[in-house]
């Protein structure tokens, strides 16, 4: 590590909170441009934020850091968009009421104190989450495991990576990453499994494109059921069946073994295990993998092959691998490929897990899952035990794991968890079993939640609300994917009462008698104590070591530029760091020799006539989680407005469901209602819902009420890929769609989706009855007043209605209502919000419900970075002669910035061109 990774980066100042963060309005002005991290995914893309003299931001990419090169996504590019005050949560509350922080300290503290005393620390919990930064996490975990003494504390990191850390663990003997980015552009084949990595972690595909573009005998196969935008640039998709992966991956094995392909001296050298592994996987050939998997024996064969020929070989793994009930099996049958043939460690070779949240690494640092100790230690190593108390000089030490995520709250539903202080996450929406969830904070006797947003499904069943900084006014480190430490830094004042995790923590800690241990100045001191007990007897034996970071300064935390680990103390030690591990053949268990692990392929369930096909869940290109931040960016939800329900052509004919109507998706534990999408991009007896949607943003649309809570037996992540479930059509009688100023009134609907849009909200509802009075239903949902101007249309004998109600010659809000899904353009009716409409002629445009040739309909948004939709790109390849992705992107810009709409270009490029061609 050269001088300017410990302090200093290319000077660039940066803010930090130091000692008692700073009220609204507090220290003077930020500086005019700020080097942070992006909150987002697990890539960890640098961020330079610029403040004018109005306080007004700006985001861009940070051409300096090495994760991102100054690229980001359509997230990361509307982060400005997300940053204002409504819907902040800015003082402590108690039932409801502001009160005093001194108060509200003091109702946690006393309130966890006296339950441990009456019926023992394993009462009491927290759950945290991979928003924290390291050193929020950090104080947390070291409260409830060293001086709660129960190891009660799990994070909502547990549905994203844990089988990756369990399965890296049983491999390695440590929970390491081997490999770096730059690995994904010097192989010469990526393997994508179970990664939308195009969508959900768009700047490392756009990595990954960029060094197929020079390097064009570089391949890219793509292993998801669906063909998704990653899928469609492969030159190899396999359609996969559910929970095949294990079957395709030991049928591999299984291959490199009889075709000669296995390292046979590194296997010797380096790793045991490989005959047990082998004789489980020995039965699986071509024929038998075909089968179990639902793939073209010839496609098997060609990704065997491939697989086999090909030296260089990364394979990136996420939540399709993930989050599975064999999913810590899936991920140890990916890394025994890899280490049969010996590649691991080196250039362009290795498995790359690349995880969902910001900081789901640095939580695993620290410790933050309830089966893990700080410092990449073990919690049932009572030596690790007695060594990490020593260095807190705590009273205790939790002596055995805490409950993991589903089990933590199935605790509270049953009692034995009386009181829970949940930090930066929503579980009532994100987890399994989400009505449980919901129904047991109801009746937990105590619930804390400490969070940046008033309004949450979580926060709504809350006694106690801690306002929490958010991003921009945060400052501490984060660690992305490839164990990279990156630096956010404040760039503006805590609104408000608003303090930051760390804070809100130690005052707690304080409170309940433990101020000694928790007496920081500021995070500089928590990621120095961090660092410390990282090297603290250590010499090697763990991989994390941080020590020659342990002695920063606080000028040096300030500006630390982004850092791989290990950091070991010492230059000799510093310099002679790998950046990759395992080159060396030499392993963190116990005789340095890496394991394989038997990995028996999961078998197909018996279908259910009741529930007869299989739902997958996961994320959309313009969303985060549970949207608390990217669903205030109106630009985020011009692409996707409302929930979905992805399903195949045949299968939509065999249940009764018409493109763009509504559709009810039943599980045995509940139901959503969702717009179907038909398309061929769905593999037949699978749909896919977003998970994102939640009661503040749709009425019927929280995925996770569906899911059941069964669990990897070996990390205890759930499975939310492969819930077996039904599909029918929702009865609608009545569509809507409608723009408002203020949010809609949107009591009592059957179905209703809201989004903002520029100028105030976009909604679109059904309805399963006709309803009496549409005009007093059009006051209501608008909020329109007895003094507004309301013009009118309606067809009683085909049921069609339409509504512009004018403050002046502002638009105060429009509805449209059909039979059937509603034709209007999208972006024109929006924008209607924002415009003048100065004469009687204009307000009753509005209810056209679109512009005609004056101001033609972009379309559905496809760009989101630069606000294209399908109908300019049609205009740019019928009108300019747009052949092509880059010509178009020439032309319009769209898909130049992070590329997730690339793919998407390209089909409606290639649809446009074929009446040409005939």
């Amino acid at each position: 590590m050269d001088d300017s990774a410990r302090g200093g980066f290319d000077g660039v100042p940066a803010a930090e909170i130091d000692g008692e963060p700073p009220a609204s309005g507090g220290p003077a002005a930020p500086p005019k441009a700020t080097r942070t991290t992006c909150p987002y995914c697990g890539v960890g893309c640098g961020v330079l934020a610029e403040t004018n003299a109005a306080g007004d931001v700006a985001v861009s990419g940070d051409p300096d850091h090495p994760a991102n090169r100054g690229r980001l996504c359509s997230k990361g590019s509307a982060l400005a968009e997300t940053l204002g005050l409504d819907g902040r949560l800015l003082h402590p509350e108690i039932g409801g009421r502001r009160v005093s922080w001194s108060r509200a300290i003091a109702r946690v503290a006393d309130t966890f104190a006296h339950t441990v005393a009456r019926h023992g620390p394993e009462s009491v919990a927290l759950y945290v989450s991979g928003q924290f930064l390291t050193e929020d996490y950090y104080v947390a975990n070291k409260l409830m495991k060293g001086f709660v003494g129960s190891a009660n504390i799990d994070t909502n990191s547990r549905l994203c990576m844990a089988s990756s850390v369990a399965g890296h663990r049983r491999a390695f003997g440590a929970d390491v990453v081997p490999g770096t980015y730059e690995d994904l552009e010097e192989a010469d084949l990526v393997v994508l499994v179970g990664s939308n990595l195009a969508w959900c972690h768009p700047i490392l595909h756009q990595r990954i494109a960029a060094a197929r573009a020079a390097r064009p005998h570089m391949r890219v196969v793509a292993i998801d059921p669906r063909r998704t935008a990653t899928a469609e640039t492969a030159d190899l998709h396999l359609a996969i069946a559910p929970d095949g992966d294990v079957a395709l991956f030991a049928g591999l094995f299984a291959h490199l073994a009889r075709t000669g392909a296995v390292d046979r001296g590194f296997v010797a050298r380096a790793t045991a295990g490989f005959d047990e592994a082998l004789a489980m996987a020995a039965d699986l050939d071509v024929a038998a993998v075909a089968v179990a998997t639902g793939l073209a024996a010839a496609d098997v064969a060609r990704f065997y092959e491939l697989f086999a020929a090909t030296e260089k070989v990364v394979t990136v793994y996420s939540q399709g691998v993930n989050q599975s009930l064999s999913g810590t099996d899936k991920v140890n049958a990916i890394i025994n490929c890899h280490l049969a043939t010996g590649r691991i460690g080196l250039p362009g070779r290795g498995p790359f897990s690349v995880t969902g949240q910001p900081n789901a690494m640095g939580g695993r640092e620290v410790g933050g899952l309830s089966n893990q100790l700080a410092a990449h230690m073990e919690l049932d190593s009572a030596s690790d035990r007695a060594l990490v108390q020593r260095f807190w000089k705590s009273p205790r030490i939790a002596e055995r794991p805490g409950l993991k995520a589903v089990d933590l709250f199935r605790a509270v539903a049953d009692g034995r968890v009386k009181a829970i202080w949940i930090m930066a996450s929503n579980p009532v929406d994100s987890l399994p079993e989400a009505d449980l969830v919901r129904a047991a904070l109801e009746a937990c006797p105590f619930v804390a939640v400490s969070d940046v947003v008033r309004r949450t499904d979580t926060t709504a069943v809350a006694d106690v609300l801690l306002p929490a900084a958010a991003w921009g006014e945060k400052d501490g480190t984060v660690t992305n994917s490839e164990r990279r430490i990156s630096r956010q830094r404040a760039f503006r004042p805590l609104p408000g009462e608003a303090k930051p995790d760390w804070w809100i923590v130690a005052a707690v800690a304080r409170r309940m008698g433990f101020a000694a241990a928790f007496d920081y100045g500021g995070p500089a001191d928590i990621f120095r104590e961090h660092a410390a007990l990282t090297a603290t007897a250590n010499h090697g034996r763990r991989a994390l070591d941080l020590g020659g970071l342990a002695d920063l300064a606080n000028d040096a935390y300030r500006s630390l530029a982004p850092v791989q680990w290990p950091v070991p103390a010492g230059a000799a030690r510093i310099a002679a760091a790998p950046r990759r591990f395992y080159a060396d053949g030499r392993f963190h268990t116990p005789d340095g020799r890496a394991r394989f692990v038997p990995t028996p392929p999961m078998g197909v369930a018996p279908a259910d006539p009741a529930f007869p096909l299989v739902l997958n869940t996961g994320r959309i290109r313009d969303q985060w989680h549970t949207m608390t931040r990217t669903g205030l960016s109106p630009r985020l939800s011009r692409h996707t407005a409302e929930p979905f329900v992805e399903i195949h052509p045949e299968d939509a004919a065999a249940h009764g469901i018409a493109p763009a109507t509504l559709a009810v998706v039943e599980s045995a534990r509940g139901t959503v209602v969702a717009r179907a999408l038909v398309t061929d991009r769905q593999r037949r007896g699978s749909l896919f819902v977003p998970m994102h949607w939640t009661d503040e943003f749709a009425g019927r649309a929280r995925v996770d009420t569906l899911i059941g809570g069964a669990t990897d037996p070996v990390s205890g992540q759930p499975g939310s890929k492969a819930t077996p479930v039904a599909v029918r059509p929702f009865a609608a009688a009545w569509y809507g769609f409608a723009v408002s100023a203020a949010r809609p009134d949107v009591t009592g609907l059957d179905y209703w989706a809201l989004a903002a849009a520029d100028g105030g909200f976009r909604a679109e509802l059904a309805g399963a009855a006709a309803l009496p009075d549409w005009t007093l239903f059009a006051r209501r949902l608008l909020g329109l007043g007895d003094d507004a101007h309301v013009i009118a249309y309606h067809d009683e004998a085909s049921g069609r209605h339409r509504f512009a109600g004018f403050d002046g010659d502002r638009l105060v809000g429009a509805l449209f209502v059909a039979p059937e899904p509603v034709e209007v353009s999208r972006a024109w009716a929006v924008a209607r919000l924002a415009a003048v409409h100065a004469t009687e002629a204009e307000r009753i445009a509005v209810l056209a419900g679109r512009g005609g040739a004056a101001a033609p309909d972009r379309g559905a948004i496809v760009c989101s970075c630069f606000d294209v939709g399908v109908r300019q790109i049609v205009a740019a390849v019928e009108s300019a002669g747009c052949a092509s992705v880059e010509a178009v992107g020439a032309l319009l810009k769209a898909g130049t910035n992070c590329g997730s709409c690339r793919t998407e270009i390209g089909r409606i490029v290639d649809g446009a061109r074929a009446p040409q061609a005939v």
